[in-house]
Protein backbone atom coordinates (compact mmCIF):
# COMPACT_ATOMS: atom_id res chain seq x y z
CA UNK A 1 0.00 0.00 0.00
CA UNK A 2 1.11 3.86 -0.79
CA UNK A 3 2.66 5.45 2.44
CA UNK A 4 -0.05 8.09 3.19
CA UNK A 5 2.59 10.61 4.84
CA UNK A 6 2.98 13.98 3.46
CA UNK A 7 6.12 16.06 2.94
CA UNK A 8 7.10 19.30 2.26
CA UNK A 9 10.23 19.55 -0.18
CA UNK A 10 11.92 21.00 2.24
CA UNK A 11 11.13 18.07 4.63
CA UNK A 12 11.84 15.36 2.65
CA UNK A 13 15.02 16.66 1.37
CA UNK A 14 16.03 17.08 5.49
CA UNK A 15 15.67 13.92 5.98
CA UNK A 16 17.57 12.36 3.04
CA UNK A 17 20.35 14.72 4.46
CA UNK A 18 20.42 13.36 7.78
CA UNK A 19 19.69 9.88 6.77
CA UNK A 20 22.97 10.54 3.93
CA UNK A 21 24.76 12.15 6.32
CA UNK A 22 24.44 9.85 9.35
CA UNK A 23 25.39 6.89 7.21
CA UNK A 24 27.73 8.11 5.18
CA UNK A 25 29.97 10.54 7.46
CA UNK A 26 33.46 8.85 6.62
CA UNK A 27 33.91 6.85 3.02
CA UNK A 28 36.87 6.20 1.12
CA UNK A 29 35.76 5.92 -2.63
CA UNK A 30 38.06 5.09 -5.16
CA UNK A 31 37.60 6.62 -8.72
CA UNK A 32 38.68 8.33 -11.78
CA UNK A 33 39.07 12.28 -11.79
CA UNK A 34 37.35 13.83 -14.22
CA UNK A 35 36.28 17.75 -15.07
CA UNK A 36 38.59 18.61 -12.91
CA UNK A 37 38.46 22.20 -11.99
CA UNK A 38 40.73 24.76 -9.76
CA UNK A 39 39.41 27.55 -8.88
CA UNK A 40 41.25 31.14 -7.98
CA UNK A 41 39.87 30.38 -4.47
CA UNK A 42 41.93 27.76 -3.93
CA UNK A 43 38.88 25.48 -3.60
CA UNK A 44 38.59 22.43 -6.81
CA UNK A 45 35.62 21.02 -7.99
CA UNK A 46 35.75 17.57 -9.75
CA UNK A 47 33.78 14.16 -10.67
CA UNK A 48 34.96 11.08 -9.36
CA UNK A 49 33.50 8.21 -11.67
CA UNK A 50 33.55 4.46 -12.81
CA UNK A 51 32.73 2.63 -15.57
CA UNK A 52 28.66 2.95 -14.49
CA UNK A 53 28.38 5.88 -12.29
CA UNK A 54 29.93 9.67 -11.25
CA UNK A 55 29.69 11.30 -8.07
CA UNK A 56 30.19 15.04 -7.88
CA UNK A 57 33.41 16.36 -5.55
CA UNK A 58 34.57 19.59 -3.68
CA UNK A 59 38.00 19.34 -1.77
CA UNK A 60 38.22 22.74 -0.23
CA UNK A 61 41.88 25.06 -0.48
CA UNK A 62 42.41 24.55 3.63
CA UNK A 63 42.60 20.46 2.38
CA UNK A 64 44.18 21.19 -1.11
CA UNK A 65 47.71 22.09 0.72
CA UNK A 66 47.71 18.65 2.19
CA UNK A 67 48.07 17.25 -1.63
CA UNK A 68 51.18 15.57 -2.80
CA UNK A 69 50.03 15.88 -6.39
CA UNK A 70 48.33 17.81 -9.07
CA UNK A 71 44.96 16.65 -9.94
CA UNK A 72 43.76 16.25 -13.52
CA UNK A 73 41.41 14.78 -15.76
CA UNK A 74 42.57 10.84 -15.71
CA UNK A 75 43.95 10.34 -13.04
CA UNK A 76 42.71 7.33 -10.31
CA UNK A 77 42.26 8.53 -7.24
CA UNK A 78 41.20 7.07 -3.30
CA UNK A 79 39.44 9.98 -1.80
CA UNK A 80 38.88 10.14 2.37
CA UNK A 81 35.96 12.48 3.12
CA UNK A 82 32.03 12.85 4.05
CA UNK A 83 28.36 12.64 1.75
CA UNK A 84 27.27 16.13 2.11
CA UNK A 85 23.50 17.55 0.66
CA UNK A 86 22.78 20.47 -0.79
CA UNK A 87 19.40 21.52 -0.05
CA UNK A 88 19.11 24.63 -2.34
CA UNK A 89 19.86 22.19 -5.56
CA UNK A 90 18.33 18.89 -4.27
CA UNK A 91 21.85 17.23 -5.16
CA UNK A 92 24.53 15.71 -2.91
CA UNK A 93 28.59 15.63 -3.04
CA UNK A 94 31.63 14.32 -1.39
CA UNK A 95 33.33 16.55 0.48
CA UNK A 96 37.11 15.41 0.08
CA UNK A 97 39.31 16.07 2.83
CA UNK A 98 42.41 13.65 1.74
CA UNK A 99 43.25 12.43 -1.42
CA UNK A 100 46.15 10.12 -2.44
CA UNK A 101 46.99 9.38 -6.23
CA UNK A 102 46.85 5.76 -6.96
CA UNK A 103 49.76 4.16 -9.67
CA UNK A 104 47.41 3.23 -12.19
CA UNK A 105 45.93 4.46 -15.37
CA UNK A 106 42.40 5.70 -15.11
CA UNK A 107 39.84 3.40 -17.14
CA UNK A 108 39.08 5.58 -19.84
CA UNK A 109 42.88 6.71 -20.57
CA UNK A 110 43.59 2.75 -20.95
CA UNK A 111 40.90 2.20 -23.26
CA UNK A 112 41.75 4.85 -25.29
CA UNK A 113 45.23 3.77 -25.47
CA UNK A 114 44.68 0.35 -26.43
CA UNK A 115 42.37 1.37 -28.89
CA UNK A 116 44.92 3.85 -30.18
CA UNK A 117 47.65 0.98 -30.66
CA UNK A 118 45.33 -1.39 -32.05
CA UNK A 119 44.10 1.52 -34.66
CA UNK A 120 47.55 2.39 -35.45
CA UNK A 121 48.85 -1.00 -36.49
CA UNK A 122 46.14 -0.88 -39.10
CA UNK A 123 48.15 2.14 -40.36
CA UNK A 124 45.07 4.89 -40.12
CA UNK A 125 47.52 7.42 -38.34
CA UNK A 126 50.35 7.22 -41.06
CA UNK A 127 51.82 10.40 -42.08
CA UNK A 128 52.32 9.11 -45.44
CA UNK A 129 48.00 8.88 -46.09
CA UNK A 130 47.41 12.38 -45.07
CA UNK A 131 46.13 14.95 -47.70
CA UNK A 132 47.51 17.96 -48.45
CA UNK A 133 44.17 21.07 -46.80
CA UNK A 134 42.92 22.58 -50.01
CA UNK A 135 44.27 26.09 -50.52
CA UNK A 136 41.26 28.38 -51.40
CA UNK A 137 38.12 26.16 -50.74
CA UNK A 138 35.12 27.09 -52.29
CA UNK A 139 32.86 24.76 -49.76
CA UNK A 140 33.57 24.13 -46.67
CA UNK A 141 31.64 20.96 -44.59
CA UNK A 142 30.96 21.04 -41.04
CA UNK A 143 29.95 17.91 -38.70
CA UNK A 144 28.86 18.98 -35.45
CA UNK A 145 26.13 20.19 -32.93
CA UNK A 146 23.91 22.62 -35.02
CA UNK A 147 23.00 24.51 -31.57
CA UNK A 148 26.53 24.00 -30.08
CA UNK A 149 28.82 27.13 -29.71
CA UNK A 150 31.50 25.54 -31.91
CA UNK A 151 29.17 26.16 -35.34
CA UNK A 152 28.99 29.80 -34.22
CA UNK A 153 32.74 30.47 -33.79
CA UNK A 154 33.30 28.60 -37.24
CA UNK A 155 30.46 31.03 -39.20
CA UNK A 156 31.88 34.01 -37.28
CA UNK A 157 35.48 33.04 -38.09
CA UNK A 158 35.02 32.26 -41.74
CA UNK A 159 32.25 35.21 -42.01
CA UNK A 160 35.14 37.50 -41.15
CA UNK A 161 38.16 35.81 -43.02
CA UNK A 162 36.27 34.60 -45.60
CA UNK A 163 32.75 35.93 -46.48
CA UNK A 164 32.63 34.22 -49.58
CA UNK A 165 32.78 30.50 -48.86
CA UNK A 166 30.38 28.41 -48.85
CA UNK A 167 29.24 26.30 -45.31
CA UNK A 168 27.64 23.33 -45.68
CA UNK A 169 26.42 21.83 -41.78
CA UNK A 170 26.02 18.60 -41.59
CA UNK A 171 24.15 17.97 -38.19
CA UNK A 172 25.17 15.24 -35.59
CA UNK A 173 24.90 14.90 -31.72
CA UNK A 174 28.40 15.27 -30.28
CA UNK A 175 28.07 13.23 -26.75
CA UNK A 176 25.66 10.17 -26.12
CA UNK A 177 25.46 7.00 -27.78
CA UNK A 178 24.10 7.91 -30.35
CA UNK A 179 26.78 10.73 -31.65
CA UNK A 180 29.15 8.38 -32.57
CA UNK A 181 27.30 6.13 -35.40
CA UNK A 182 25.68 9.72 -36.88
CA UNK A 183 29.41 11.39 -36.93
CA UNK A 184 30.79 8.18 -39.08
CA UNK A 185 27.33 8.76 -41.36
CA UNK A 186 27.87 12.37 -42.18
CA UNK A 187 31.29 12.47 -42.76
CA UNK A 188 30.39 8.92 -45.28
CA UNK A 189 28.14 11.15 -47.12
CA UNK A 190 29.72 14.34 -47.50
CA UNK A 191 32.46 12.35 -49.55
CA UNK A 192 29.57 9.76 -51.25
CA UNK A 193 27.88 13.78 -52.13
CA UNK A 194 31.24 15.27 -52.66
CA UNK A 195 29.66 18.08 -50.53
CA UNK A 196 32.84 20.26 -49.90
CA UNK A 197 36.35 20.75 -50.58
CA UNK A 198 37.40 20.42 -46.85
CA UNK A 199 35.16 18.56 -43.83
CA UNK A 200 35.99 20.29 -40.26
CA UNK A 201 34.72 17.61 -37.46
CA UNK A 202 34.62 18.38 -33.99
CA UNK A 203 32.62 20.26 -31.18
CA UNK A 204 33.65 22.56 -28.45
CA UNK A 205 35.09 21.49 -24.76
CA UNK A 206 34.20 19.53 -22.47
CA UNK A 207 34.91 16.45 -20.08
CA UNK A 208 36.75 13.62 -21.45
CA UNK A 209 33.84 11.04 -21.26
CA UNK A 210 31.87 13.90 -23.30
CA UNK A 211 34.70 13.86 -25.83
CA UNK A 212 34.62 9.99 -26.42
CA UNK A 213 32.49 9.81 -29.50
CA UNK A 214 35.54 11.12 -31.46
CA UNK A 215 37.56 8.48 -30.29
CA UNK A 216 35.51 5.62 -31.57
CA UNK A 217 36.45 3.60 -34.25
CA UNK A 218 33.41 4.38 -36.31
CA UNK A 219 34.22 7.92 -36.54
CA UNK A 220 38.00 6.87 -36.62
CA UNK A 221 37.93 5.15 -39.53
CA UNK A 222 35.46 7.07 -41.09
CA UNK A 223 37.88 10.10 -41.46
CA UNK A 224 40.88 7.90 -42.08
CA UNK A 225 38.62 6.57 -45.32
CA UNK A 226 37.60 10.12 -46.02
CA UNK A 227 38.81 11.11 -49.81
CA UNK A 228 37.83 15.10 -48.41
CA UNK A 229 40.78 16.20 -46.68
CA UNK A 230 39.49 16.43 -42.96
CA UNK A 231 40.34 18.73 -39.92
CA UNK A 232 39.72 17.58 -36.42
CA UNK A 233 38.49 20.17 -34.02
CA UNK A 234 37.48 18.73 -30.79
CA UNK A 235 37.43 20.46 -27.44
CA UNK A 236 39.95 23.16 -26.04
CA UNK A 237 43.84 23.42 -27.07
CA UNK A 238 44.32 20.92 -24.07
CA UNK A 239 41.59 18.39 -25.23
CA UNK A 240 42.34 14.96 -27.22
CA UNK A 241 40.83 12.31 -29.07
CA UNK A 242 41.80 9.73 -31.83
CA UNK A 243 40.36 11.73 -34.53
CA UNK A 244 42.87 13.92 -33.93
CA UNK A 245 45.57 11.14 -35.00
CA UNK A 246 43.38 9.99 -38.16
CA UNK A 247 42.68 13.69 -39.38
CA UNK A 248 44.37 15.02 -42.19
CA UNK A 249 45.10 18.28 -39.84
CA UNK A 250 44.38 18.49 -36.71
CA UNK A 251 43.20 22.12 -34.82
CA UNK A 252 43.17 23.02 -31.32
CA UNK A 253 39.54 24.30 -31.37
CA UNK A 254 37.24 24.96 -33.99
CA UNK A 255 37.47 28.69 -34.28
CA UNK A 256 40.85 27.59 -35.48
CA UNK A 257 40.06 25.14 -37.36
CA UNK A 258 38.25 27.70 -39.62
CA UNK A 259 41.31 30.05 -39.45
CA UNK A 260 43.37 27.24 -40.86
CA UNK A 261 41.26 26.39 -43.93
CA UNK A 262 40.35 30.17 -44.66
CA UNK A 263 44.34 31.00 -43.96
CA UNK A 264 45.03 31.28 -47.28
CA UNK A 265 42.01 33.27 -48.84
CA UNK A 266 42.83 35.80 -45.79
CA UNK A 267 46.26 36.10 -46.68
CA UNK A 268 45.33 36.41 -49.92
CA UNK A 269 42.85 38.88 -49.86
CA UNK A 270 45.34 40.90 -47.68
CA UNK A 271 47.95 40.09 -49.89
CA UNK A 272 45.42 41.51 -52.91
CA UNK A 273 44.64 44.61 -50.59
CA UNK A 274 48.21 45.43 -50.23
CA UNK A 275 49.21 45.38 -53.71
CA UNK A 276 46.29 47.21 -54.54
CA UNK A 277 47.13 50.11 -52.18
CA UNK A 278 51.09 50.36 -53.23
CA UNK A 279 49.90 50.20 -56.96
CA UNK A 280 46.94 52.94 -56.69
CA UNK A 281 50.25 55.01 -54.64
CA UNK A 282 52.70 53.98 -57.23
CA UNK A 283 50.18 55.27 -59.54
CA UNK A 284 49.06 58.26 -57.85
CA UNK A 285 52.90 59.16 -57.01
CA UNK A 286 53.86 59.50 -60.61
CA UNK A 287 50.93 61.18 -61.90
CA UNK A 288 51.80 63.68 -59.48
CA UNK A 289 54.88 63.63 -60.76
CA UNK A 290 54.05 64.03 -64.10
CA UNK A 291 51.70 66.64 -63.52
CA UNK A 292 54.88 68.15 -61.68
CA UNK A 293 56.66 68.06 -64.84
CA UNK A 294 53.81 69.27 -67.26
CA UNK A 295 53.30 72.53 -65.42
CA UNK A 296 56.04 74.40 -65.71
CA UNK A 297 55.32 74.31 -69.79
CA UNK A 298 51.97 75.64 -69.47
CA UNK A 299 51.54 79.44 -71.07
CA UNK A 300 51.46 80.96 -68.00
CA UNK A 301 54.30 79.00 -66.04
CA UNK A 302 56.59 79.03 -69.15
CA UNK A 303 56.76 83.11 -68.94
CA UNK A 304 56.61 82.61 -65.03
CA UNK A 305 60.05 79.79 -65.87
CA UNK A 306 61.33 82.44 -68.53
CA UNK A 307 61.39 85.12 -65.73
CA UNK A 308 62.85 83.66 -62.86
CA UNK A 309 65.79 82.33 -65.30
CA UNK A 310 66.20 85.73 -66.87
CA UNK A 311 65.23 87.89 -63.80
CA UNK A 312 68.23 87.01 -61.51
CA UNK A 313 70.63 87.65 -64.94
CA UNK A 314 69.28 90.76 -65.61
CA UNK A 315 69.77 91.66 -61.96
CA UNK A 316 73.30 90.36 -62.26
CA UNK A 317 73.72 92.51 -65.85
CA UNK A 318 72.45 95.90 -63.64
CA UNK A 319 74.74 95.41 -61.00
CA UNK A 320 77.56 94.74 -63.17
CA UNK A 321 76.22 98.11 -64.72
CA UNK A 322 76.42 99.79 -61.99
CA UNK A 323 79.63 98.71 -60.18
CA UNK A 324 81.73 99.65 -63.13
CA UNK A 325 80.09 102.83 -63.62
CA UNK A 326 80.60 103.36 -59.80
CA UNK A 327 84.35 102.36 -60.85
CA UNK A 328 84.85 104.40 -64.23
CA UNK A 329 83.44 107.44 -61.96
CA UNK A 330 85.98 107.13 -58.91
CA UNK A 331 88.89 106.38 -61.54
CA UNK A 332 87.86 109.34 -63.11
CA UNK A 333 87.46 111.23 -60.00
CA UNK A 334 90.89 110.41 -59.12
CA UNK A 335 92.40 111.10 -61.91
CA UNK A 336 90.36 114.70 -61.80
CA UNK A 337 91.79 114.82 -58.19
CA UNK A 338 94.89 114.57 -59.36
CA UNK A 339 95.33 116.24 -62.24
CA UNK A 340 93.62 119.21 -59.79
CA UNK A 341 96.34 118.61 -57.45
CA UNK A 342 98.71 118.90 -60.31
CA UNK A 343 97.46 121.61 -61.79
CA UNK A 344 97.76 123.24 -58.43
CA UNK A 345 101.57 122.33 -58.15
CA UNK A 346 102.31 123.40 -61.67
CA UNK A 347 100.46 126.76 -60.97
CA UNK A 348 102.24 126.88 -58.10
CA UNK A 349 105.53 126.61 -59.40
CA UNK A 350 105.28 128.48 -62.07
CA UNK A 351 106.99 132.16 -62.59
CA UNK A 352 104.05 134.11 -62.57
CA UNK A 353 102.79 132.64 -59.63
CA UNK A 354 106.10 133.50 -57.97
CA UNK A 355 105.90 137.20 -59.35
CA UNK A 356 102.40 137.60 -57.93
CA UNK A 357 103.55 136.42 -54.95
CA UNK A 358 106.21 140.07 -54.46
CA UNK A 359 108.63 138.18 -56.02
CA UNK A 360 111.23 138.98 -58.90
CA UNK A 361 113.70 138.25 -61.25
CA UNK A 362 117.03 140.04 -61.53
CA UNK A 363 119.46 139.93 -64.63
CA UNK A 364 123.04 141.37 -65.03
CA UNK A 365 122.33 142.99 -67.75
CA UNK A 366 126.12 143.17 -68.93
CA UNK A 367 126.26 138.76 -68.05
CA UNK A 368 123.03 138.50 -68.79
CA UNK A 369 123.17 135.73 -66.05
CA UNK A 370 120.03 135.80 -63.91
CA UNK A 371 121.36 136.45 -60.05
CA UNK A 372 120.88 134.75 -57.31
CA UNK A 373 123.17 135.90 -55.00
CA UNK A 374 124.97 139.49 -54.04
CA UNK A 375 128.16 137.94 -54.53
CA UNK A 376 127.58 138.11 -58.01
CA UNK A 377 127.02 142.00 -58.13
CA UNK A 378 129.91 144.33 -58.10
CA UNK A 379 128.96 147.89 -57.37
CA UNK A 380 128.22 150.00 -60.56
CA UNK A 381 126.45 147.14 -62.14
CA UNK A 382 123.83 147.51 -64.38
CA UNK A 383 120.58 145.38 -63.55
CA UNK A 384 117.09 144.44 -65.21
CA UNK A 385 114.47 143.96 -62.93
CA UNK A 386 111.65 142.12 -63.76
CA UNK A 387 108.13 142.70 -61.75
CA UNK A 388 104.84 140.77 -62.31
CA UNK A 389 103.92 143.59 -64.64
CA UNK A 390 106.94 145.58 -66.33
CA UNK A 391 110.60 145.61 -65.69
CA UNK A 392 113.11 148.38 -63.92
CA UNK A 393 116.38 148.99 -65.18
CA UNK A 394 118.62 149.68 -61.65
CA UNK A 395 122.24 150.40 -60.33
CA UNK A 396 124.22 148.46 -58.22
CA UNK A 397 125.21 150.56 -55.51
CA UNK A 398 126.52 147.97 -52.76
CA UNK A 399 125.59 144.27 -52.51
CA UNK A 400 125.68 143.20 -49.75
CA UNK A 401 125.40 139.27 -48.60
CA UNK A 402 122.63 138.03 -46.70
CA UNK A 403 122.59 134.30 -44.99
CA UNK A 404 118.54 133.16 -44.87
CA UNK A 405 117.53 130.32 -42.47
CA UNK A 406 117.34 127.26 -44.20
CA UNK A 407 114.15 125.01 -43.32
CA UNK A 408 114.46 121.35 -43.25
CA UNK A 409 112.39 119.81 -46.63
CA UNK A 410 108.94 118.11 -45.54
CA UNK A 411 110.46 115.00 -46.90
CA UNK A 412 113.42 115.31 -43.84
CA UNK A 413 110.41 116.01 -41.52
Amino acid sequence: MPDDRKFSVSQITERIKNSLEAEFGSVLIEGEISNCKPYPSGHIYLTLKDTNAVISAVMFKNYVRSLNFKPKDGTSVLAHGSIQVYPPRGGYQLVITKMEELDKTGDILAMLERRKRLLAGEGLFDEERKQPIPRFPSVIGVVTSPRGAAIRDILQVLGRRAAGIRVIVLPAPVQGEEAAPLIARRIEQANQWKLCDVLIVGRGGGAMEDLLPFSEEAVVRAIAGSKIPVVSAVGHEIDWSLSDFAADLRAPTPSAAAELVSENHAETLAGIRHFSAMLRQATESRLERARLLIRPFGIENLEQRFRMILQPRLIRFDDAKEELLDSMRETVENRRRRLELLKTRLESASPRAILERGYSVVVNTSTGKLLRRAGEVKAGDLLSIRLLEGSVRAQALEPRAHHLKSYPSKSAR
